[in-house]
């Protein structure tokens, strides 16, 4: 057993309370990236007609109709959303965490925490969920679950469209609709998202001075102000407070909190196997 394998061990087991902050690079080491060999096989059309890169800079990408703009989307909410299985760090993640008092705080969009078995009411997903749809000028504050749309439009596509009448239309306004991705001032934050904000601060409130260990996953510096930064400042208030990051190539933290801190600069998928393997 190695010394940091033991130590997360530890920490995890000895806490109070664990807050999960969980980034792109999570469900990267889950297989689902964005890039590369994935982003060619799934979308070798797209990428031919209209020169995309990525699934990232793809869903920027300024379609002429609403036809093409579908038919891209549907097809990455498929892949990404509907598609696929719950990622293997995410069970693990679930294995180390299920019988401790945990919250999970994530920018990720694709579900996987759910499909993995963590109940709604200890995830506060930040930026949406490709499995819903919104009014794209926010008339009103409701989502609305795509899953039956979205495979209408991948199996109806044709010549990278879909037909007209799947275009979907806003229910109240007769406008287009956007999947629900904080992008612009539009986002809807609805009831239930309203409820997990309010899980979240009421989570970290509750376990204030106590051992609070922060498990931050795959966390770039696309976002920083939403898990790491918060993370750090409350690792540094919390004088039982504990960081651990993991995240190959952005092991990282500032030297205010190095004393309570561990950096483990490795694959999260990896790095999460081995630690319950010593569980």
């Amino acid at each position: 057993m190695s010394e940091w394998q033991s130590t997360v061990r530890r920490l995890i087991e000895e806490a109070e309370a664990v807050v999960v902050g969980a980034g792109s690079g999570m469900s990267a080491s889950a297989g689902l990236t964005y890039t590369g060999r994935r982003f060619r096989e799934k979308f070798s059309d797209f990428i031919e007609r209209y020169g995309m890169t990525d699934m990232y800079s793809a869903g920027f990408y300024p379609f002429p109709t609403q036809e093409e703009k579908w038919a891209y989307w549907s097809r990455h909410i498929y892949c990404n959303r509907y598609d696929v299985p719950a990622g293997k760090p995410y069970l693990d993640l679930y294995q180390l965490v299920k019988d401790r008092n945990y919250f999970i705080l994530t920018t990720n969009v694709d579900h996987q925490f759910q499909l993995a078995g963590f109940p709604e009411e200890r995830i506060f997903a930040t930026q949406g969920d490709y499995g819903m749809f919104q009014c794209a000028k926010a008339c009103h504050k409701k989502l609305y679950e795509n899953e039956k749309e979205v495979r209408a439009m991948v199996a109806q596509q044709k010549n990278l469209k879909i037909p007209s009448e799947l275009v979907p239309k806003c229910p109240v306004c007769g406008g287009d609709m956007e999947v629900n991705l904080r992008c612009d001032r539009y986002f809807v934050e609805d009831e239930a998202w309203e409820r997990a904000c309010a899980g979240y601060t009421g989570f970290i409130r509750q376990n204030r001075n106590r051992r609070l260990v922060f498990l931050e996953l795959g966390v770039g510096m696309n976002t920083p102000g939403i898990i790491k930064y918060p993370f750090w400042q409350l690792t540094d208030r919390e004088e039982h407070g504990f960081y651990i990051c993991i995240n190959q190539g952005e092991a990282w933290g500032p030297e205010e909190i190095r004393e309570k801190s561990l950096y483990v600069n490795m694959d999260i998928a990896e790095a999460l196997e081995a630690v319950r393997e010593v569980m």
